[in-house]
């Protein structure tokens, strides 16, 4: 059997009370402590962080399914149109019609998509940038005096 006394060669004294302590001594608690609390807060951040970025990767997959699913539906719901206009016209000339208006409506949105494009273009702060120029030569005139 082993000896329960044995086992740790390194013990550690307990730290003084603030009373009995030296300003040395309340200055390396208050660093230990201070590195500690700094890790341990590191730690909480770093878990929290992993745990709402799992969160926001299955959102982000739901809402992809979600899309996929709304796209197959839209899918179907023109089927039925075709099939629908196909009871007054042809097939071939039903399944026609719906080709060409869903090509017109996607010329109008891509024409829509590049007005906006193009007054985003280009991707840079102008008004921020614009702003911080004012700021320098304010400053620039107010060191000149």
């Amino acid at each position: 059997m082993t000896d329960p006394t044995t086992g740790a060669t390194r013990v550690s004294a307990p730290p003084p009370t603030p009373e009995d302590a030296s300003t040395g001594q309340l200055i390396g608690q208050l660093t230990e402590q201070i590195s500690r609390l700094v890790r341990d807060e590191a730690r909480l951040a770093q878990a929290e962080v992993t745990q709402k970025a799992k969160r926001l990767g299955v959102g982000a997959g739901l809402f992809g399914g979600a899309g996929l699913f709304a796209f197959l539906g839209l899918a179907v719901l023109i089927a039925a149109v075709v099939l629908a206009l196909a009871l007054v016209v042809p097939g071939w000339l039903a399944a026609l019609i719906v080709a060409v208006v869903l090509f017109a409506v996607a010329g109008v949105l891509a024409l829509v998509g590049k007005k906006d494009v193009e007054k985003g273009a280009p991707p840079v702060p102008t008004e921020a940038i614009a702003s911080t120029k004012e700021d320098i030569a304010t400053v620039k005139e107010s060191a000149r005096r």
